[in-house]
């Protein structure tokens, strides 16, 4: 088995990571040399990438992602319109616990965080999701009142009240009205892997 991505599955996935490479490594200011050095690679390696005619192995693109601190999918990505409008048809949601219906705030994908508006029915109540140790979770209630149990301990919520707790913690949301809805925004800011 190979451990080299299969550029050839989008034909213009090479082109992607040329401009792409080119891109970062001038937002950082780093020459061909300097992001080989970082990466522990020959510079003829960044050189061929940077023109678009290499297949590099997963572990050239894990080494050169690394040394710019950017995720492969950043280096692999094809260029993104510079504005884009979402019908709200278009955002996806989904409904989670009893009455608790979830949408992404930003539709496209923020690195190492996720932001979700939450609208809770009346007496809705959900459970969270514990992560990884060093995530840090936040959040803010945007209408009516809205209880957290984290750990065990309970926090009343009042529109523009804002909680902030970590990630890995047991975790729950309840609307405290019987009687009308409540909306609030969740922002997880996850841990970095490894560290």
């Amino acid at each position: 088995m190979t451990d080299r991505p299969d550029l050839g599955a989008d034909p213009n996935a090479a082109r992607h990571l040329a401009r792409n490479l080119v891109s970062l490594r001038h937002a950082r200011g780093l020459t061909q040399g300097g992001l080989a050095k970082a990466a522990a690679i020959p510079r003829s390696t960044v050189a061929t990438l940077e023109s678009g005619a290499g297949n590099p192995s997963l572990t050239v693109l894990v080494k050169v992602a690394a040394a710019l601190a950017v995720p492969i999918d950043e280096l692999l990505a094809s260029p993104r319109a510079s504005v884009r409008r979402w019908a709200a048809n278009e955002v996806a949601s989904r409904v989670k616990g009893r009455g608790v219906t979830i949408r992404a705030l930003v539709p496209e994908p923020v690195r190492d965080e996720t932001t979700e508006v939450m609208e809770f029915a009346p007496s809705a109540v959900m459970a969270g999701t514990p992560h990884l140790p060093g995530t840090r979770e936040f959040f803010t209630c945007l209408d009516g009142r809205v209880a957290l149990m984290v750990a065990g301990e309970r926090y009343e919520l009042d529109a523009g009240d804002v909680l902030a707790f970590p990630g890995n913690l047991a975790h729950s949301y309840q609307n405290l009205d019987p009687g009308r809805g409540a909306r609030g925004v969740s922002l997880v800011v996850y841990a970095k892997a490894g560290v």
